[in-house]
């Protein structure tokens, strides 16, 4: 009997399931929650922006991203300054506490995964994941 191709829609389950769990374990990792991790790592890549911005960006209420920015303002990572364009809105911006905390969580993270590869997988296979990234990439930016 010969085997059936896995369909398109099992695939794509496969898929998310994987990246979900693969996910979830880099988070596992030591550093800020996720919500906070997420918008240290937004402001460290796009520079400065307002809360609803970061709430747009990450598809947040403001009222919520408002509440995750308080609470990185008072570990010291983020600090706010007056809007020049709108003194309404306050410019939300990474201090160098903030910098420091998201590069140490990145490189951890970084860490765990290239151990992790390297144990785990032989060399022809760290190259099919190579491979596999610009398929991933091309996906990411459909």
């Amino acid at each position: 009997m010969a085997v059936k191709a896995p369909t398109t829609t099992l695939l794509a389950h496969d898929l998310r399931e994987t990246l979900g769990r693969l996910v979830r374990r880099l988070r596992a990792e030591p550093g800020p929650p996720i919500p906070q991790l997420a918008v240290l790592g937004r402001l460290e890549r796009e520079g400065p922006a307002s809360v609803s911005e970061l709430a747009a960006a990450h598809h947040m209420r403001p009222q919520s991203m408002a509440q995750t920015v308080k609470e990185l303002e008072v570990s010291g990572l983020v600090t706010r300054r007056p809007d020049p364009q709108d003194g309404r809105r306050a410019i939300v911006e990474l201090t160098p506490a903030g910098r420091e905390s998201i590069l140490a969580s990145r490189a951890a993270r970084e860490d765990w995964l290239s151990q992790t590869l390297d144990r785990e997988l032989d060399a022809a296979q760290r190259d099919e994941i190579r491979r596999v990234l610009a398929l991933l990439d091309r996906i990411a930016s459909a």
